[in-house]
C-alpha cells in the first residue's frame, strides 16, 4: 500500500477568531484522522523514532495499538515512559526530537509520522474514556523529596511513585505545574490537562505542598531533618535576563516570565483582575523563542492593537518551533527581523512631575544587523550596521531573551556546586556536589525544552533507586 507522503493536518481555530479568545488553538485528530495517521508508520525494525525521545517512549508500538484502536492501550505503553503524556503532545518539540528521526522523512524524504499528534490524541482519548483512578503501588518504606513541581519534578515524582517511593513535592507557587501553567498559555495548554496529569500523579500517592518556597520556607538540609533519603531539585529557572540597555525600569517593561506569570497563572487577562496587567495598544517582545511568541500572541488576545516581534537574527534563526512561528504570523504579529533594541524610551513632563504619563514607554529605538560569520552556538552572528537606528512607536515593552535559575537555593545550601551562570552542576546523573541531593531541568541548563526537562527527572529518578536499593542492601 503506498503511503500518504504528507501528514495530516492538525485541525485548528481560524486565525482570525482565535487571536482574540484564548481557547486552544489546536483542536486535535479525531478518531479517523488518528487512524489514518497511525497507518503511515512504517514499523520500522530500528525504531529510530524512539532513540530520539529523550524520555523514550516505544512509539511504534503506541501508534500500533492505534492502528487497531487500541486506544487505552496505547496510552498505557506511553504511560510506561512519561508521566505528562497530554503536556509532551502538546508542547514536545517533536520535529527535532523523534519526528527527526523518523524513516519516513530520514529515507523517503516524505513528512515524518505526525509522532506528537497521535501522542496528545490518545491522551485526550484516556481522559475523556477513562474510568476509576490510577493504583497506588504497595510502599517500599523510602521517602524522597522533589523540590519544584514543574515538569523535572513531577517526572521524577511519578517515575518514584510508581516504585513505591512516598514522594512529596515542594511547590513555591499556589499551583502545581511549574512552567507549564505559569509560562505556557491556555491556548496553547489548557491549565485543565495540567490540572488531570496531576491528579494522576496524587492518585499514584505523590504528596504535593504548595506555596512552599525551598530554601525561604524549608531549606534542603531541613528536608533530610525530616527523614527524606534523597531530594530532587527541578526548581526551574524563573530569574528573567534583561538586556541593560537605557530605559528598561520605564512603566509597561515586563520580563515574559512576569508578563506570562500575570496572564496564565494570576488571571490578569479577565476583566477588571486582581492582578494588573497592560492591555492594548502596540507591543515589542524582544527575542525569538518559543516564550516570546507566547508572549507575543498573548499581548494580542489581551486586545493589542499591534504586536512587534524584534529579533537581531533572521527567521532562518529563530530558536521557536516553526509551528509556533506559522501561527503567529498567522495571526498578525509583525516580525522585525534583523533589529537589535538600544535604548527603550520613555515619556517625560519636565512641567509637571505630577502629571500621570511620566514614566511610562512610549517607543523603542533599534539598530538594523546583518549577518556576519557564524558564533559559537554554530548560527551566524548579527553584526550591527551603522547609522541605521529607527524607533518604534510602542506602549508596553517585554523583554524574551532568556532566564537563569534563581541562587536561592544555592545560597542557603551548603556545598551545592553551580556554574557561572547559576546552573546546578551535576553528573551524568543527576547528582550534586552534595551527597543524596540530585537536580533537573532548568535548573542545570537554564531555559530548555519540557521533554528535556523530563527526561532530566527520568535519569534521577532512576540514579535515586539505584543508590537508595544499594543502600539497603549494604
Amino acid at each position: 500500500m503506498a503511503v500518504n507522503p504528507n501528514k495530516h493536518p492538525m485541525p485548528a481555530q481560524a486565525p482570525e477568531v482565535r487571536a482574540r479568545n484564548f481557547q486552544e488553538v489546536a483542536l486535535g485528530y479525531t478518531a479517523e484522522i488518528a487512524q489514518a495517521e497511525a497507518q503511515r508508520c512504517l514499523n520500522c525494525k530500528t525504531h529510530p523514532c524512539v532513540q530520539g525521545c529523550p524520555v523514550n517512549i516505544n512509539i511504534p508500538d503506541f501508534i500500533q495499538k492505534i492502528k487497531f484502536e487500541d486506544y487505552e492501550g496505547a496510552y498505557q505503553s506511553i504511560s510506561l515512559s512519561s508521566s505528562l503524556p497530554a503536556v509532551c503532545g502538546r508542547v514536545c518539540p517533536q520535529e527535532s526530537q523523534c519526528e527527526s528521526m523518523c524513516t519516513l522523512l530520514v529515507r523517503a524524504k516524505m513528512e515524518p509520522v505526525g509522532i506528537g499528534r497521535l501522542e496528545r490524541f490518545v491522551a485526550d482519548w484516556h481522559n475523556s474514556h477513562a474510568t476509576g483512578k490510577a493504583e497506588p503501588p504497595a510502599q517500599n518504606g523510602h521517602r524522597v523529596a522533589v523540590v519544584g513541581a514543574g515538569p523535572s519534578g513531577l517526572t521524577c515524582a511519578g517515575d518514584l511513585a510508581k516504585k513505591g517511593y512516598a514522594v512529596t513535592v515542594f511547590e513555591a507557587l499556589h499551583t502545581a505545574g511549574g512552567v507549564l501553567v505559569y509560562g505556557i498559555p491556555e491556548f496553547r495548554l489548557p491549565k485543565a490537562i495540567v490540572a488531570k496529569e496531576v491528579e494522576t500523579l496524587k492518585e499514584l500517592g505523590v504528596d504535593i505542598q504548595t506555596n512552599v518556597v525551598i530554601g525561604k520556607t524549608l531549606t534542603v538540609d531541613d528536608l533530610f531533618e525530616m527523614g527524606y533519603e534523597a531530594v530532587f531539585i527541578g526548581s526551574g529557572a524563573g530569574l528573567p535576563n534583561f538586556m541593560n540597555i537605557p530605559g528598561e525600569a520605564l512603566k509597561g517593561v515586563y520580563s515574559a516570565n512576569e508578563f506570562l506569570t500575570r496572564s496564565n497563572l494570576m488571571k490578569a487577562y479577565r476583566d477588571n483582575p486582581v492582578t494588573p496587567i497592560m492591555k492594548g495598544g502596540r507591543v515589542a517582545v524582544v527575542g525569538g523563542g518559543n516564550v516570546a511568541m507566547d508572549a507575543a500572541r498573548t499581548a494580542l488576545r489581551l486586545g493589542a492593537e499591534k504586536v512587534y516581534i524584534v529579533y537581531r537574527r533572521s527567521l532562518e534563526e529563530l530558536p521557536a518551533r516553526k509551528e509556533e512561528v506559522e501561527h503567529a504570523q498567522e495571526e498578525g504579529i509583525d516580525f522585525r527581523l534583523l533589529c537589535n533594541p538600544t535604548e527603550i524610551l520613555g515619556y517625560t513632563n519636565p512641567d509637571d512631575p505630577r502629571d500621570p504619563k511620566n514614566g511610562f514607554v512610549t517607543g523603542i529605538r533599534c539598530i538594523r544587523m546583518e549577518l556576519g560569520e557564524p558564533d559559537a552556538s554554530g548560527r551566524r552572528r548579527p553584526v550591527e550596521i551603522p547609522g541605521s537606528e529607527f524607533e518604534l512607536p510602542v506602549d508596553t515593552v517585554i523583554m524574551s531573551i532568556g532566564t537563569s535559575p534563581n541562587p536561592l537555593i544555592k545560597s542557603t545550601t551548603k556545598g551545592l556546586e553551580v556554574n557561572r551562570k547559576g546552573g546546578i552542576i551535576v553528573n551524568e546523573e543527576g547528582l550534586t556536589s552534595r551527597e543524596h541531593v540530585y537536580a533537573g531541568g532548568d535548573a542545570v541548563t537554564g531555559a530548555a525544552t519540557v521533554i528535556s526537562a523530563m527526561g532530566a527527572g527520568k535519569a534521577a529518578a532512576r540514579a535515586i533507586h539505584k543508590a537508595l536499593s544499594a543502600r539497603c542492601e549494604a
